[in-house]
């Protein structure tokens, strides 16, 4: 018999964002072939985790992925929905909220973070603060960059895992970085990012730092941190037109406060209209615009019309779960009208 770890990870009940939460399970087998059909299901105490009271705390967890995991002999990561002991979605689950997941949806999302220690973005000295931004961003060479030590291990982990990453970079603050992550499918996608975040906090602790998701780490004249989520559609990538992009950018603009309630506590400290971002109380969106609500980037415009859009509005301490299943509806309205 084989002993094989399995990482059963979960999003908590904590508001206004939920905390990533794991535990271990070691499966006896003869042979594992990492299908969800092997894993079995498991529980958890929900009054912990503010998902249940302590006189009825059972939670279920639910394997919906499984990924190999490198950082540990014979390991995998299990990415679980949270359900009430009746099997139904618990109230926390926004996963169980995309109704529509298929691959004719497609998510990238360009998630921002920051190295923290001792309350300070890592690299900023003990009293004040470095020379402003303008050397940070891609930037090569020491005082410029701080941390890539960390992020070449994380991006190592997550290629390993399977995940879809399509690229790193150091961003405009010193000590913030950011990775890609796409996917086909609502779900898949946001599942995908879920254990990517994961994997970060993981590979930081090892190093005794702190990953940092508020969208506005450093307050005064320097730049949040975003999770500027790029989408589309079969229509969007294969008809398009100037007439159906804007059509789908105007359906955002009467929903704009919707999709700013879930788009990530706090963001009114990033989303001033400055530093690459429209304001929070204003709507826009732009061709090659990063100061709009959605950019329209060129090569849509030079392909004919046809490719996705960046909605620049999530923060990146956003659920990417509740990112997508908003988009995703907003975007079915606008279809709804022009057909």
């Amino acid at each position: 018999m084989a002993k094989v770890k399995l990482e059963y990870i979960w999003l908590d009940g904590y508001q206004p964002e939920p905390n990533l939460r794991s535990k271990t399970k070691i499966l006896d087998v003869e042979a594992f072939g990492a299908t969800l059909d092997e894993i079995p299901m498991w529980s958890f105490d929900g009054s912990s985790t503010q998902q249940a009271e302590g006189h009825s705390s059972d939670c279920l967890l639910k394997p919906v992925g499984v990924y190999p995991d490198a950082g540990r002999k014979n390991a995998y990561m299990v990415m679980c929905e949270v359900l009430y002991p009746d099997g139904t979605a618990h109230s926390s689950n926004y996963r169980a909220s995309i109704a529509e997941d298929d691959e004719d949806y497609w998510f990238g999302f360009e998630q921002e973070y920051t190295f923290v220690v001792d309350g300070r973005p890592l690299g900023f000295p003990a009293n004040g603060f470095p020379p402003p931004q303008g050397m940070y961003y891609c930037s090569v060479g020491h005082g410029n960059i701080t941390g890539r030590q960390i992020v070449e291990e994380h991006l190592d982990l997550c290629l390993e895992a399977g995940l879809h990453i399509t690229g790193i970079n150091a961003e405009v603050l010193l000590g913030q970085w950011e990775f890609q992550c796409f996917g086909k499918g609502a779900k898949k996608a946001s599942d995908d990012l879920w254990i990517a975040r994961y994997l970060l906090h993981r590979v930081a602790e090892e190093h005794a730092i702190k990953v940092e998701f508020a969208p506005k780490p450093v307050k005064g004249d320097w730049n949040g941190s975003g999770m500027h989520t790029n989408f589309s559609n079969k229509e969007m990538r294969e008809a398009g037109g100037e007439e159906l992009f804007k059509n789908i950018c105007e359906s955002f603009r009467p929903v704009h406060k919707e999709h700013i309630e879930v788009y990530g506590s706090d963001n009114h400290h990033r989303l001033t209209g400055l530093h690459e971002t429209q304001s929070i109380d204003k709507f826009s969106y732009g061709i090659s615009d990063r100061g709009s609500s959605i950019r329209i980037p060129i090569a849509v415009t030079e392909n004919g019309w046809k490719g996705y859009l960046e909605d620049r509005r999530p923060a990146s301490n956003a659920d990417p779960y509740r990112v997508a299943a908003r988009i995703i509806k907003t975007v079915k309205t606008a279809q709804l009208i022009s057909a």
